[in-house]
């Protein structure tokens, strides 16, 4: 359960430096951009903060989540941050099993009644009063009404916590939901992503940890630290898309030169994430730079969207033109597409001369 030890106390205790400490603090706040003057608070609140209890369901989903937060190559500060809260219940992690993980769970709320926090990955099931996902007996609907009841805040981990997720495609066979289609009476933060990021769940708990407060959210109630810009703003192949400089299919001389995927359903422009900035794998890549277009993964019903190799429709974004009517892309699309492709075989020859 969670102690009275506070965070500095553990980091000082585990061996970290101050310096170290700080150059933490510094990333977390541009991450969540904060400006550069507070940092020394931001330092000065987590040095002094507390460590939370922090109760984890997963319902249905794969536990990818779970994955993309804890396999980490070596151990962070950023890992620190998140082993010095108290993870009291996750039954994928925690050593205990059947009652006495119950029991875990049940005394991690009863002792913090009203302090701890809800993680959640994975959908609800509703349908046929929620029988299709069950844990000790109880289904998913009712250990997170019951969970929700005393907590302070619940962060909706994955697209599945947050929008339903997979599950949620149709047909919806088991009436699967999102965490904030059932509690309406808490403060809920949605870090979406199949899977999220593992930085923005960390970022978001030293946040909480530093004020006690959740961040900016924006109308989908995710962070605008990590989901204020789309995918296509911030990527490196944005320049080939403004030249109209499109990969044709993923073998060609135009993907091999790092052309943009627009044409293979890349779905960037209408996706909010971090991917391009922070990236996966301490900051080595992410789906569009190891040559696959993004599938819109963190935003509603990216599943239903459907057309992952289709590029984007009317209405949307066309090359060159930014967001523009369905009228004007009808237009560029039976106009330009012939000059796009005189614009990439040139391009190609020019490279290849």
């Amino acid at each position: 359960m969670a102690s009275n030890m506070t965070l500095g106390e553990s980091l000082r205790r585990r061996g970290v430096s101050r310096r170290g400490f700080l150059k933490f603090c510094a990333a977390t706040a541009s991450m969540m951009a904060l400006p550069p003057g507070s940092v020394p608070a931001l330092a000065a609140a987590l040095e002094k903060a507390r460590r939370p209890s922090v109760i984890w369901l997963s319902f249905q989903e794969c536990t990818g989540c779970a994955e993309s937060i804890t396999r980490a190559d070596a151990p962070t500060l950023e890992g620190l941050i998140f082993d010095y809260i108290s993870l009291d219940y996750q039954h994928t992690l925690m050593a205990a099993a059947g009652d006495a993980a119950e029991a875990a769970r049940e005394a991690a709320m009863h002792e913090n009644a009203g302090k701890y926090l809800v993680i959640v990955d994975g959908s609800i099931p509703v349908k046929d009063d929620g029988i299709y996902s069950t844990i000790a007996g109880m289904t998913n609907l009712q250990i997170l009404k019951d969970t929700a009841k005393d907590a302070a805040a619940i962060i909706s981990l994955g697209s599945c916590a947050a929008f339903g997720g997979i599950p949620k495609a149709n047909p919806n066979p088991t009436g699967a939901v999102a965490v904030s289609d059932i509690v309406k009476d808490k403060p809920i933060i949605n870090v979406p992503g199949c899977p999220p990021i593992p930085v923005v769940i960390t970022g978001v708990i030293a946040q909480y940890l530093a004020f006690g407060t959740l961040p900016e959210l924006d109308v989908h109630g995710r962070p605008k630290a990590f989901f204020g810009q789309n995918i296509h703003d911030r990527c490196y192949r944005r320049p080939f898309y403004e030249r109209g400089l499109f990969a044709e299919t993923f073998d060609d001389e135009g993907a091999k030169a790092g052309w943009c995927l627009w044409k293979l359903g890349c779905k960037g422009p209408i996706t909010y994430n971090a991917c391009a900035v922070t990236k996966w794998n301490f900051g080595t890549s992410f789906p569009i730079q190891a040559g696959h277009g993004c599938i819109g993964c963190s935003e509603p019903d990216f599943w239903d969207k459907g057309g992952f190799y289709e590029p984007l429709a009317a209405g949307t974004y066309a090359p060159g033109a930014g967001l523009v009517s369905a009228a004007a892309v009808g237009v560029a699309v039976g106009v330009g597409s012939a000059v796009l492709a005189r614009n990439s075989q040139k391009a190609l020859h020019k490279e290849g001369a």
